[in-house]
């Protein structure tokens, strides 16, 4: 490639950065030395179609670990959803119900493909809940929501549809292709580029996988979080916290259910190298085949669907076309992050696809706060080269 590499450069870190992206190494090994607990992390940086950044640290995690991603699979999701409007099959501003006549009442009949996808339905869950193995099995998911009542009127607000916007979308999917979202990503996406992030793990990869760690957080931050208030009530219906108990985001993430059967919100299982090359292939050339998406695709699921506030988590202009917006990198990019702490994005005007991943539950969840760091160094060396 014409660019010397540096492996296994600590006692907690190991991997390859090509010449010039030393400085990624370097930040990544400074927070991974500083956590109390391993994060048991993996990060894997692409520039112009090239990795260049292939890092790990944690004892019982390496380059080819899997594990589950939670919501970076909705990234998976909404390319697929991109590639059948880029393609024609899908068309954004028809109602639903055109492609699926059940979703109907509450003013669902009213609501546009682009506002479903734009986390717009208001059907963030029910009332009373579902289990670990509902949670699992999309197209339940799908008839179940589409009886339901939703938490606003449809297409007049928005938030985030944490575990059932790939069963709401992927119902769309099957109405219209005939086959399921899962089947359409393994074979247009997943299965061409050999990548390893999976919708539903094969049982003979079972043996790569390594469970989710639940949190340990210090003493401090225990404290901090016993003082502050309880989930806003829509974040706990959103993230089947309003049951008794609430559910357990390790054993989600662990469920065998889970794992096989990839349900397209949160229910993936693969790697950072599998994801960041799937937001290479979005974007640029990937194993001398095309983009997937083609730039003015591109430039649509990164355009701002969801001004305002959302009403389930504290963001604001959260979405583009299902990716959550990217302000920390730019206009053109489009992503997603995790629960455990993961993140996720492609950006065009750098020919950037990051991923980073962790096994070790960030603490309190989501999007981990190291990764403000890890992409300001990439970004950083990326501008740098031009």
């Amino acid at each position: 490639m014409g660019t010397a590499e540096n492996s296994a450069v600590s006692d907690t870190v190991n991997g390859t950065v090509a010449a010039g992206w030393e400085s990624v190494r370097e930040e990544f090994a400074a927070f991974a030395a500083a956590e109390q607990h391993s994060p048991e992390a993996q990060l894997v940086v692409h520039h112009r179609g090239r990795r260049v950044v292939d890092l790990w640290t944690g004892e019982d995690t390496d380059g080819d670990t899997l594990g589950a991603v939670y919501s970076v699979t909705k990234g998976a999701a909404h390319l697929v959803v991109a590639l059948l409007v880029q393609d024609g099959v899908l068309e954004l501003d028809r109602p639903v119900s055109s492609y699926w006549p059940e979703f109907t009442g509450h003013g669902k009949e009213k609501l546009t493909v682009r506002q479903l996808v734009a986390h717009g339905s208001g059907l963030i869950n029910v009332p009373e809940g579902f289990t670990l193995p509902e949670l699992a099995d999309d197209a339940l998911l799908a008839a179940r929501l589409a009886e339901a009542e939703p938490y606003w009127e449809p297409g007049t607000a928005y938030g985030y549809h944490a575990f059932v916007i790939g069963a709401l979308t992927g119902e769309v999917v099957r109405r219209v292709t005939g086959r399921s979202l899962q089947e359409i990503y393994e074979e247009r996406i997943r299965a061409p580029f050999g990548l390893d992030l999976y919708l539903g793990l094969p049982a003979a990869l079972e043996g790569r996988r390594k469970p989710i760690l639940p949190q340990l957080p210090t003493p401090e931050q225990l404290a901090a979080a016993a003082a502050g208030p309880a989930l806003p009530e829509l974040m706990a219906v959103a993230f089947n916290a309003h049951v008794d108990p609430p559910m357990d985001m390790v054993e989600y993430g662990n469920h065998p259910q889970v794992v096989a059967q990839g349900p397209a919100s949160a229910g993936g299982v693969g790697s950072a190298r599998g994801v960041a090359a799937m937001y290479a292939a979005a974007i640029g050339v990937l194993d001398d085949r095309p983009a997937l998406l083609k730039p003015d695709t591109a430039a649509e699921v990164a355009r701002l669907h969801t001004p305002g506030a959302d009403r389930v988590v504290p963001e604001v202009d959260h979405f583009g076309l299902g990716f959550e917006l990217q302000p920390a990198v730019g206009p053109q990019a489009f992503g997603h992050s995790g629960a455990a702490g993961a993140q996720s994005f492609a950006d065009p005007a750098t020919s950037v696809a990051y991923a980073y991943t962790r096994r070790r539950f960030f603490f309190p969840g989501g999007n981990a706060a190291e990764n403000e760091r890890l992409t300001a160094a990439v970004l950083a060396v990326a501008r740098g080269l031009g």
